[in-house]
């Protein structure tokens, strides 16, 4: 416990902010399976910042968007998967305190656990440093995700590149799981995308099937582009 406790300097550091009140930070890296003061009210308490925040961003940088298009993008981008890469970026699993029972189980590497303790900084954040800090955080680890976002985004690759191929009068792609990886709790599945007629053929990984078919598709779809 002290040895997690005592690298919180290098979170902060990661997180480029500095918390005046550093039982926050605790309280937003304990599991409930770790200690009464957990961190689930500030995972509450971050959604909505989270969600706050980026329809702001997407409200200022799409004023011709209609509603349900804002709405879809922020679902994008607010999201498990979204919020999972977050925490692997900032190495989350090293500072997550757990009970035995979920350190036995892999909770460190679990994806919606990781995502959850994102959701609790930005919430520690906010109760510590007001909204300000909290939106400049969300808005810099999620920088990269705003930037890719487009409403012709808004179409899933898989379809985007099946309307391109029917559109040229090719055979729509295929789909093959190459392999799975990880502990069944964590799983992580690749799957190619091929486009035979093409002789193009790109793999995707996810916490999913469908999410790593997604990723395949667009790899795909960009080399058709290209």
């Amino acid at each position: 416990m002290s040895q997690a406790v005592s690298r919180t300097e290098a979170l902060e550091q990661a997180l480029a902010y500095r918390f005046a009140t550093p039982a926050l930070l605790r309280q937003a890296l304990t599991h409930r399976s770790y200690a009464a003061d957990h961190n689930e009210r500030l995972e509450f308490l971050g959604d909505s910042l989270l969600n706050m925040v980026i329809a702001m961003a997407l409200f200022e940088r799409f004023p011709q968007a209609r509603e349900g298009e804002l709405s879809r993008l922020r679902a994008r981008l607010v999201c498990q998967d979204s919020l999972h890469g977050v925490a692997l970026e900032l190495s989350l699993g090293e500072y997550l305190l757990l009970g035995e029972g979920e350190v036995r189980n892999g909770g460190q590497q679990r994806p919606s656990m990781l995502a959850d303790a994102v959701e609790a900084i930005f919430g520690a954040i906010y109760r510590d440093g007001g909204f300000e800090p909290a939106r400049r955080t969300i808005e810099r680890l999620l920088a990269t995700a705003l930037a890719a976002a487009s409403l012709d985004s808004l179409k899933d690759p898989k379809t985007a590149l099946q309307e391109e191929l029917q559109g040229r009068r090719l055979p729509l792609p295929r789909y093959e799981l190459c392999a799975t990886h990880g502990a069944a709790h964590a799983q992580e599945f690749e799957v190619a995308c091929v486009v035979e007629a093409l002789s193009l053929r790109s793999t995707g990984r996810g916490s999913s099937r469908r999410i790593a078919e997604q990723q395949a598709a667009a790899a795909v779809l960009a080399e058709i582009k290209a």
